[in-house]
């Protein structure tokens, strides 16, 4: 069954040469891999931010899904976080081939925690973080080797950025002090856990998707539920500082994190998602477009109620 590359898909080739490779040779990778697992197409293509999601059924009539995962280092390991939780807490690979990057998974519903009250979905991923949050395998890149590439290009940022420097000082200090932590690797951490990487399944609730994995520190984990959402926040709480802080220690206490490594880690990824807004427009000798100037904001807003 042929299936038309979804418009998303199509403009991830203006992502690079890479990409746009990936983008061209992608009908003739997916029919050849529906030939050899023996997968037929069973509904419309989706996507996420880097791979073709297709819905499809093997031959004996069981519906999965076939990802196709582009070019980047984000998702290279995927399947190895998938392989190691053998569906406890999360999605079950049925397939890999990691070579072509493709995985066939289990199929889930496509309702997501987007659906469910905030405070309740900070739990629900609270509860995730103690099946998933295993020894790290040893393919696993070291978060810490991550962070200190963000931390040698936060050090360089001008002193007229609009990021406060305080702020960009306290990062940094926290970031270093973190990187020489061994506490800061030997957990596996998904990497990007947020309302819309849990899905709701059938032998189980909410089960994780989408895993860029690492061999990281648990305490890494819960910034993205402070970002995400945040067209709720004004309702959440009478000040947004009192929504973060809300979302904040909800998962940190029901997930039994240590608040001031929790906090730590929050200031130090929020100044660094601020500080690539910054280093985008530089690269490309533009100003800061306003939704760039509105995520910076939201970033030191984030940062700064978590501290006070």
């Amino acid at each position: 069954m042929s299936f038309a590359v979804p418009p998303e898909v199509l403009k991830f080739a203006a992502s690079g040469p890479g990409w746009e490779s990936w983008v061209r040779r992608l009908p003739g990778l997916a029919a050849s891999v529906l030939e050899e697992w023996d997968l037929a197409v069973d509904g419309e293509p989706t996507s996420g931010w880097t791979a073709l999601v297709l819905p499809v059924r093997a031959d004996d009539g069981t519906p999965a899904m076939l990802k196709l995962r582009g070019p980047g280092d984000e998702g290279a390991h995927e399947h190895v976080a998938l392989q190691r939780w053998g569906g406890d807490g999360a999605v079950r690979l049925i397939r890999a081939d990691p070579a072509r990057r493709a995985l066939l998974l289990e199929r889930l519903h496509p309702r997501d925690l987007r659906e469910v009250e905030v405070v309740e979905a900070c739990e629900v991923v609270a509860a995730l973080y103690s099946r998933i949050h295993v020894p790290a395998p040893p393919q696993l890149r070291t978060q810490t080797s991550f962070v200190q590439e963000w931390l040698d290009g936060l050090a360089a940022l001008p002193r007229d950025s609009p990021i406060p420097r305080r702020m960009v000082e306290q990062a940094l200090s926290l970031g270093r002090d973190l990187v020489t932590d061994p506490a800061s690797t030997g957990t596996m951490v998904h990497g990007d856990l947020h309302y819309e990487n849990v899905l709701a399944g059938d032998r189980a609730p909410w089960l994780v998707i989408d895993p860029e994995p690492t061999s990281g520190d648990p305490h890494f984990e819960p910034a993205p539920l402070l970002w995400n959402r945040w067209d709720e926040i004004a309702a959440e709480a009478p000040t947004t500082r009192d929504a973060v802080r809300r979302r904040f220690h909800t998962v940190v206490d029901a997930a039994g994190l240590e608040e001031r490594r929790a906090v730590a880690w929050v200031v130090v990824r929020m100044v660094v998602n601020a500080f690539w807004s910054v280093e985008d427009a530089a690269r490309e000798a533009r100003p800061l477009r306003p939704e760039e100037l509105e995520w910076i904001t939201r970033c030191v807003v984030i940062a700064k109620a978590v501290q006070e």
